[in-house]
């Protein structure tokens, strides 16, 4: 259930360790899953294929399982963005989009979620900018694709105005080192797509020294989703979020409380994050 035409909010990954008795119904078969998990969300970023690419028996499963209108985003595979990072992998791609598109209507954002890189690997943003832009020329035009990064110094207008060329979304994310929710606002318009892709992530580590048993919230999350309400607020594009387990403690909960911040919005008479031309900044 979204709470607005305009927002889609699910979870990273429909099963963790914690969830059968706390979000899915004691006894519940864990084939059932996803069709139970599609009654209470409306999309949901699917983490396993950043391991390796599905079958095709798999991902028509998943088609079964979840209702006309059920989206869902998936992770392009590890292999291609953090093993040969864009570099001869067409087949390893092809195949992955092959599969997915056993979805049919039901897919939506593809995920190049890319980790931090050292000096080592790349310099500098251009360089990384050299690899990347060979790599999006070639994406099929009828899906939509999203680009994270964990370098907070290669949020620069360069950056952002590659992707807005190809239309490809830049992963906003809520990450331990990275910028906070206003700040990605700051310095350029950070919508470059005609739509918006959230990532909750919190401190994987510091979360880990907690709990690694995902049924309740254990860090209270409430100012930085209220941050997220306000700045959100204000993109009048499609917005995809997806919480993470680490995030908070249990990404249901931390869906929930974000749908009551949403829900809970006044309007407000402040200026627009939108889509910009190529070359054009928001005002």
């Amino acid at each position: 259930m979204s709470t607005s035409p305009a927002l889609r909010i699910g979870t990273s990954a429909f099963t963790a360790t914690g969830w059968p008795g706390t979000f899915y119904p004691n006894g519940l078969p864990e084939r059932e899953y996803l069709t139970y998990y599609a009654t209470m969300f409306d999309t949901v970023e699917v983490d396993s294929t950043f391991y390796r690419t599905p079958s095709a028996s798999t991902v028509k499963g998943w088609n079964a399982k979840t209702p006309p209108g059920f989206v869902f985003a998936a992770k392009v595979p590890q292999i291609i963005t953090h093993e040969k990072v864009l570099v001869d992998c067409d087949a390893e791609f092809k195949q992955f989009i092959e599969v997915m598109d056993n979805l049919g209507d039901k897919l939506g954002p593809l995920l190049l979620q890319f980790g931090f890189f050292n000096s080592v690997v790349f310099r500098g943003v251009n360089d990384f900018l050299a690899r990347l832009r060979p790599f999006l020329k070639k994406l099929p035009k009828d899906h939509k694709f999203v680009v994270e990064i964990r370098n907070k110094h290669w949020l620069v207008p360069q950056f952002a105005e590659t992707l807005r060329e190809h239309r490809v979304a830049l992963a906003l994310i809520d990450q331990s080192w990275m910028p906070r929710p206003k700040e990605w606002f700051e310095k350029f318009d950070p919508i470059t797509a005609d739509f918006a892709y959230v990532r909750w992530l919190g401190d994987r580590k510091a979360i880990e020294e907690q709990t690694k048993v995902w049924n309740k919230l254990v860090v209270d999350r409430t100012a930085e989703l209220s941050d997220w309400a306000d700045v959100l607020e204000k993109v009048k594009v499609p917005i995809y979020i997806f919480a993470n387990n680490h995030y908070a403690g249990y990404s249901p909960a931390t869906v929930e409380m974000f749908r009551n911040l949403w829900r809970g919005q006044a309007p407000k008479a402040k200026p627009q994050y939108r889509v910009a031309e190529q070359g054009q900044l928001f005002e």
